[in-house]
């Protein structure tokens, strides 16, 4: 099967791409030229044919999706550049899914296309947590990341093509310390879902085309990947060797941001028999992959560390008191 696969040195996408190579597949991937891209790229430079450059560029995604069978759409520009950059965002976000929906359209044979939306559509759940498919969509104030998904979502449904869409939540990699951090209320119920287990649904998806079609899905990675925030921070703090008592608990937003739980996220694992990670696997695995002296530092510095990043928060100017 030939696959074109966009933002394929992502978090996601880079694990979407080894699970692809692993079968027969003719896989082009399209990725932003940097130098962190093409040195994570290189070692597949002999097996899939990697291409520089980017979805906003029409001329070059109506060559790319000539002859192509499926069409992965991973490409994104996320918070926080998203929120900076917003003009960008739509940019690259909404006009280049706009460039891949008109390319599909000329083709006589036209690729299949599976699009990564996100769980941030359905905007501020703190109180309704409960979240499915059939939910409305409706962006939390100045999330301008969750409007390019929604406007693309429209355009995809709209457009008399094949398609499936795919509403990520949490999916956790190896995540940064970052500022952003602070924009989910502490309150908020959060489902996660490994980069490993999204990589591995995307690619799954190519076989499961018939099954998917026309289809909107919410994809995370189900009960047993559920917490709160407070208690993912918890763990990622012990991993990290950060001590979570230092943490100013005004420093985080009281609403107007995303997550929950997908309640109905069982019907694409009943398809693509994806959702083999937990909690205690992911942190586990976490584990093993911090470094030892590094943790020995932060916990060390942990005060000033969490004092320094509390610092950049917006919200603790406010002088809440919960």
């Amino acid at each position: 099967m030939k696959i074109l696969l966009t933002g394929a040195a992502g978090n996601v996408g880079f694990e979407t791409l080894k699970k692809l190579i692993g079968k027969e597949n003719e896989v082009t991937v399209l990725e932003i030229d940097s130098g962190k891209n093409r040195k994570k790229l290189k070692q597949y430079k002999n097996i899939v044919n990697v291409v520089f450059g980017s979805v906003t560029d029409e001329e070059l995604i109506n060559r790319l999706v000539i002859d192509k069978d499926v069409i992965i759409h991973l490409a994104a520009v996320i918070p926080p550049l998203a929120d900076e950059k917003p003009e960008l965002a739509r940019e690259v976000n909404y006009y280049g899914t706009v460039n891949i929906v008109n390319a599909i359209k000329k083709q006589k044979k036209q690729p299949f296309l599976i699009y990564s939306s996100s769980i941030s559509v359905y905007g501020d759940r703190l109180k309704n947590y409960n979240i499915r498919t059939n939910d409305k969509l409706e962006a939390s104030l100045g999330d301008y990341y969750a409007e390019t998904k929604i406007a693309a979502e429209n355009i995809i449904q709209k457009s008399n093509i094949s398609y499936t869409i795919f509403r990520l939540g949490a999916v956790m990699g190896r995540p940064k310390i970052d500022p952003l951090m602070f924009h989910m209320p502490l309150k908020t119920k959060l489902e996660i879902i490994s980069n490993i287990n999204a990589g591995e649904a995307f690619a799954k998806a190519v076989d499961h085309l018939k099954e998917l079609e026309g289809q909107v899905f919410n994809l995370c990675g189900g009960e047993q990947c559920r917490t709160s925030y407070y208690e993912f921070l918890e763990n990622m703090f012990r991993i990290y060797g950060l001590n979570v008592k230092y943490i100013n608990k005004n420093a985080f937003a009281i609403d107007n941001f995303h997550c929950g739980y997908y309640v109905d996220g069982y019907k694409i694992n009943k398809i693509l028999q994806f959702e083999n990670d937990s909690l205690e696997t992911y942190y586990e695995r976490l584990e093993k992959e911090t470094p030892k002296f590094k943790k020995f530092f932060t916990k060390i510095f942990s005060r000033p560390i969490i004092y320094f990043l509390q610092r950049k928060s917006p919200f603790l100017s406010n002088n809440r008191i919960d």
